[in-house]
């Protein structure tokens, strides 16, 4: 079990986001006596998904859901679809993010060309 602060430094994160993920359901620690909290491994691993989903550009209700579905379905099949459907969907946009950012430097080495003729 670790503390609140111990899992902020290990991830690189927040406290003030640690505890907005359990305000939204995605971590639920244990609680001491004195009311401090406590993440066990389940919540690591809650963790580690999160950061790997926000790397790779999914939105946090997409993460919440992939995560959460693992303990509505502990075969994790639901998870993996809803994973697949995502990533593919992502895939799909980063494509389309290429393209746009490759008409973007087309357009832009065209007007270099054009400013630089005038240059002459």
């Amino acid at each position: 079990m670790k503390s609140i602060s111990e899992v902020a430094k290990e991830f690189g994160v927040t406290t003030r986001t640690i505890r907005y993920y359990e305000e939204i359901g995605l971590l639920k620690p244990t609680r001491n006596e004195g009311n401090h909290r406590f993440y066990g491994p389940a919540d690591l691993v809650k963790l580690k998904l999160i950061q790997r989903g926000k790397q790779f550009g999914f939105q946090l209700d997409e993460i919440k859901e992939m995560v959460l579905l693992f303990d509505q379905d502990r075969t994790g099949t639901q998870q993996l679809k809803r994973t697949i459907e995502y990533g593919k969907q992502r895939i799909h946009e980063i494509e389309n993010k290429i393209i746009e950012l490759e008409e973007m430097k087309e357009e832009m080495e065209k007007l270099l060309i054009i400013f630089s003729e005038k240059l002459k």
